[in-house]
């Protein structure tokens, strides 16, 4: 019922700029207390990148903070994560996260605090 859709990955140089999108349906967006997007790198365990809450509030995890950028369209059922100055390090699988709950404190890096996850773009990033 609930579907979460990334795209705008693909293969771009170090110092490109790049935006991902999380397209969001089968409840409206106002529906999800928190959003988030999450990376999995090629041999690592997938990792918090940044959270939105309903409210607008952000956080991003401190490898990419002042690079990247998560916002929302209301009217699209969309958010964004807007990344700047790319490094090869960044290379990985983007994965879109939602939940019901406003997610405090700590809680809204943990992956395992959300109910519904995108199929994932492929962020590749060469030097």
């Amino acid at each position: 019922q609930v579907q979460l859709v990334e795209s705008g990955g693909g293969l771009v140089q170090a110092g490109d700029s790049l935006r991902l999108s999380c397209a969001v349906s089968g409840l409206p967006f106002s529906s999800f207390g928190t959003m988030g997007w999450f990376r999995q790198a090629p041999g690592k365990e997938r990792e918090f990148v940044s959270a939105i809450r309903r409210s607008g509030n952000l956080v991003y995890v401190d490898s990419v903070k002042g690079r990247f950028t998560f916002s929302r369209d209301n009217a699209k059922n969309t958010v964004y994560l807007e990344i700047d100055s790319l490094k090869p390090e960044d290379t990985a699988i983007y994965y879109c996260a939602a939940v019901s709950r406003t997610l405090l404190g700590g809680l809204w890096v943990r992956d395992n605090e959300y109910d519904y996850w995108g199929q994932g773009t492929q962020v590749t990033v060469s030097s």
